[in-house]
């Protein structure tokens, strides 16, 4: 089955080869070259403490020529969350991050975070809440008595709009300079179809590491949180987290299943959700046990270090939570997997940072706090 699958993945590549703007690029599961690369990681950023609050904003485009300095840069990755969970979640908002990103000169992979669509719902971010007495919900308004929110808040309805703007051409990076890579809407489970609209799930090969990106947003998803603060789940939002999740493992199955097929050196986990947050209580975790799981048994089969980086708690953190003797291993027990670790990207307080990471698979460092395996990394402030 994993030869077959193989199969199909790279006869994406026709389709591939057929985008004008890139014609004659690799496609990318075949940069399977040894050469080391750097790649540099971002989230939870800019961040404002109000709707009003733009001094992190303001200060993104020396932020952005910051990392574009750096010679060896040669992608960035975005692990989500474009704006604070005090900020509202507007067209406008989203559009002028996209613009801004068009700055970076280096392929720019991005993840959505929870507080650009699933949380958009909250009154805090300009959605609305439950209201008891009618049964209804109440919108935040402007003074013109206008939603501030696009659609209300409402978290499908704000997925599609980053969608729309992030991901107008699945399988092509944003960025000055794209480079292609495998997007889920190019190769759905054809046993379940709706996994074709998972665009932003994403994966290429580099320095002999594959690396995959999905849509697994923190906060208040894969949780008990119900939208608006309604008193019951609603069959959309219930549907949502399904087909997400499923589509989630589905792409991770995949991923490690073609990196363990091409002896590959490693594999690289980019995703917004810290599920080892203790701040979020136990079920604010539950739901993220079948990624964990998966991640779990795959990281363990293959017997290849394994990197993860996540923003959503903000703080910078270097560990192995999947490690019985890792201080937040009690949150998802029973798992003793050696060849995992994961790094929260630091975000949402300034001075902003980026960590650069290096990937040279002709290395092996044992595992520690700033390298394991092909990998390191260090905290760059500018």
């Amino acid at each position: 089955m994993r030869a077959y699958t193989i199969t199909l993945f790279l006869g994406c590549g026709l389709l591939l080869a057929d985008t004008p703007a890139l014609a004659g690029s690799a496609h990318p599961l075949l940069s399977v070259g040894k050469e080391p690369s750097t790649v540099a990681v971002i989230g939870d950023s800019p961040y404002g403490t109000s709707p009003t609050d733009v001094t992190q904003l303001l200060a993104y485009p020396a932020f952005i020529a910051s990392i574009n300095a750096d010679p060896d840069v040669q992608l960035v990755m975005h692990v989500g969350d474009i704006h604070s969970g005090k900020q509202y979640c507007t067209e406008a908002y989203d559009r002028q991050i996209f613009e801004l990103w068009k700055q970076f000169r280096d392929p720019v992979i991005y993840t959505p975070g929870d507080n650009e669509w699933v949380d958009c719902n909250k009154k805090a971010e300009g959605g609305g809440s439950y209201n008891a007495a009618t049964h209804a919900i109440d919108y935040v308004l402007d003074a013109s008595g206008n939603p501030v929110d696009y659609a209300n808040g409402d978290p499908i309805a704000n997925l599609e709009l980053v969608r729309s703007i992030f991901f107008p051409l699945p399988g092509v990076t944003l960025g000055q300079h794209k480079r292609l890579v495998l997007s889920q809407a190019q190769l759905p489970s054809p046993a379940h179809p709706t996994d074709q609209r998972f665009v932003e799930n994403v994966m290429w090969v580099q320095s002999h590491v594959l690396i995959v990106a999905i849509n697994l947003p923190g906060g208040s998803n894969n949780d008990s949180d119900i939208w608006y603060g309604a008193p019951t789940l609603s069959a959309a939002q219930q549907s949502e987290t399904d087909e997400r999740t499923g589509a989630d493992l589905r792409w991770l199955d995949l991923a490690f299943a073609i990196a363990e097929e091409a002896h590959l050196d490693g594999v690289v986990i980019q995703t917004q959700a810290d599920m080892w947050d203790a701040e979020k209580g136990a079920a604010h975790q539950a739901g993220y046990e079948p990624i964990v799981q998966t991640i779990a048994a795959r990281t363990t089969q293959l017997r290849k270090p394994v990197l993860m980086f996540n923003g959503d708690s903000h703080v910078y953190l270097s560990d192995n939570p999947l490690s019985p003797s890792d201080p937040l291993a009690y949150i998802h027990p029973g798992y003793d997997v050696p060849n995992f670790h994961r790094v929260v990207v630091h975000g949402s307080t300034a001075p902003v940072e980026w960590l650069k990471l290096t990937i040279d698979p002709k290395k092996n460092a044992p595992q520690g706090d700033s390298a394991f395996g092909p990998f390191n990394w260090v905290r760059v402030i500018p």
